[in-house]
C-alpha cells in the first residue's frame, strides 16, 4: 500500500542502524571464525568444547576467581536450605524475607556505605538515572545530565528516559574542562561515567572531586570492574580515592565480576531514609518482583566474609603479579597500571584472524570492535585473573606477539 507515513528516527540518543549495520559484520565474522557463541565445559580452570578443543579463558571478569570458591558455592546452597525458597516473587516494598536485608547490612558494613541491592548494575542504573534526572535522587534540582562518551552501554542506555526529565548531553572522555564550564552555567550538573572502564583505566576521581567541592557536581559512577580487585577489603577504585563520599557521589557495581557472585550493589552516602524508599518504589525494575534470588544472596554473604579476611589480600596480590607478568611481555596503553584489563591493539582487518589463531593455540581473548570501541581502534581484550598460572600467561603472551602484538620494552631489552 502507498500513502502511509514512514517514520524518520531522530537518533538523538542511540542509533541502532549504525551500531548493527557496522558492528554486526564483525560479530558475524567472529562467529564464522569460532570466536562467538562458544559452548564449553569448565574443569579445573580449563574449558573444553564438545569437539575436544581445550582452552584457557582470558576474557572472564571474575578477577579473583571467587565465582568457583568453595565457600561461595556452599553459601548459595546454605541460603536455599535456610530460607526454603529460590525467588520470593513480590516487590520488596510490599513483602520480603530477611535474606536481602541481611545482605544489604553486610555489604553496608563492608563498603562503609548505605547499600541497596539489585539484580544487576544495568537494572540499577536504568532505574536510578531517571530519578537523578528528575531531581528525586539528589537535592531536588533537575540537573544537566552529562554522559561520558565512552560510558558503558548500561549507562548510556538511560539517556532517552533521562531526556524526558531534563536536558541530556554527551561529552568527550573525561573532559574536565567541559564539565567545569557547564558547572558554571547550570544550577546543577550530573556526570555519568565509569569509575573503572571495561576497556581499561580509571576515572579522574580527584579532579572530579574538585568540581564536586567547588560547584556541587553530582557524579554517578559505575565501578563494576574494580570492586573486589582493588582497595582494602575490595571497596574498589572510587571509594578508595574519592574524598567526596556524600550525596554528591553515587556508585553502582555488579557483584558478578570480582565479587564472584550475582546481582549488584548501589552504594549511597548521606541520603535520608525517605529517599531510599523512593528508590524501592519508583526506580524502574528495582521496584518489580525481581529481587536478587536467595542463592545469589547466600553466595554474596559468603563472598563478603572472604573480603573481610586475609585471603582477599592474597588474591589481590596474585592478580597484581599476573598483571605485571603480562606487562613484561606485551605492550598496551594500560601497561603499568593496576587495572586487570589489557587491550592489545590491532587493525579491523586483522583482529578476527588474530583472535582465531590465539584460540587455536589454546587461549580465548575476545576481539573488540565498533560499537564496543570507537571505529578504527579494534583489538584483543585480555583479562587477567588471580588463578591464572605464570606459565599460561607466558604462553599467551608469546602467541599474542606471534599474531601481531607489540612486545613490551622490557621484553625487547631481554632479547637484546
Amino acid at each position: 500500500m502507498t500513502g502511509r507515513r514512514a517514520i524518520t528516527p531522530t537518533h538523538r540518543y542511540r542509533n541502532n542502524d549504525m551500531a548493527i549495520g557496522i558492528g554486526n559484520a564483525f560479530w558475524d565474522m567472529s562467529e564464522r571464525n569460532g570466536l562467538a557463541g562458544i559452548v564449553a565445559e569448565l574443569d579445573a580452570g580449563v574449558l573444553r568444547t564438545a569437539a575436544g578443543h581445550e582452552f584457557v579463558n582470558f576474557t572472564c571478569c571474575s578477577y579473583l576467581d571467587l565465582d568457583s570458591h568453595p565457600a561461595v558455592v556452599e553459601g548459595a546452597v546454605a541460603a536455599l536450605r535456610r530460607f526454603g525458597v529460590l525467588d520470593h516473587c513480590i516487590p520488596r516494598s510490599r513483602v520480603q524475607i530477611p535474606a536481602l536485608l541481611e545482605l544489604e547490612a553486610s555489604l553496608s558494613e563492608l563498603f562503609n556505605a548505605d547499600v541497596v541491592a539489585a539484580i544487576s548494575a544495568g537494572v540499577a542504573s536504568a532505574g536510578l538515572l531517571p530519578l537523578v534526572a528528575s531531581g528525586h535522587l539528589g537535592n531536588g534540582v533537575r540537573p544537566l545530565m552529562v554522559f561520558d562518551r565512552t560510558c558503558h552501554v548500561s549507562l548510556a542506555g538511560a539517556k532517552a528516559s533521562c531526556a524526558d526529565e531534563t536536558e541530556v548531553v554527551t561529552c568527550r572522555h573525561h573532559d574536565i574542562e567541559f564539565l567545569a564550564d557547564v558547572c558554571r552555567r547550570y544550577e546543577r550538573v550530573c556526570y555519568v561515567v565509569d569509575g573503572s572502564d571495561s576497556l581499561g583505566g580509571y576515572a579522574p576521581v580527584t579532579a572530579l572531586a574538585e568540581l564536586q567541592e567547588r560547584y556541587g557536581l553530582l557524579v554517578y559512577y559505575d565501578d563494576s570492574h574494580s570492586i573486589s580487585a582493588y582497595g582494602e577489603r575490595g571497596v574498589g577504585y572510587v571509594r578508595s580515592h574519592c574524598p567526596v563520599l556524600d550525596d554528591r557521589t553515587i556508585t553502582v557495581a555488579t557483584l558478578n565480576k570480582g565479587f564472584g557472585t550475582s546481582g549488584a550493589a548501589i552504594l549511597l552516602d548521606g541520603f535520608p531514609t525517605a529517599t531510599l524508599r523512593v528508590i524501592e518504589r519508583f526506580a524502574g525494575a528495582l521496584c518489580y518482583s525481581q529481587p536478587m534470588n536467595t542463592a545469589a544472596v547466600g553466595a554474596s554473604l559468603a563472598s563478603a566474609e572472604i573480603h573481610r579476611s586475609a585471603e582477599l589480600t592474597t588474591l589481590q596480590r596474585r592478580l597484581r603479579a599476573n598483571i605485571e607478568l603480562f606487562d613484561m611481555s606485551v605492550a598496551t596503553e594500560q601497561a603499568g597500571t593496576t587495572y586487570p584489563i589489557r587491550i592489545v591493539p590491532l587493525s579491523d582487518a586483522t583482529v578476527i584472524e588474530a583472535g582465531r589463531r590465539v584460540f587455536e593455540a589454546g587461549f580465548y581473548v575476545s576481539p573488540v570492535f565498533f560499537p564496543i570501541v570507537a571505529r578504527g581502534t579494534a583489538g584483543l581484550r585480555v583479562m587477567l585473573r588471580a588463578g591464572q598460572s605464570a606459565e599460561q600467561i607466558r604462553r599467551l603472551c608469546a602467541v599474542l606477539v606471534e599474531v601481531g602484538a607489540q612486545p613490551s620494552s622490557s621484553r625487547q631489552e631481554v632479547a637484546r
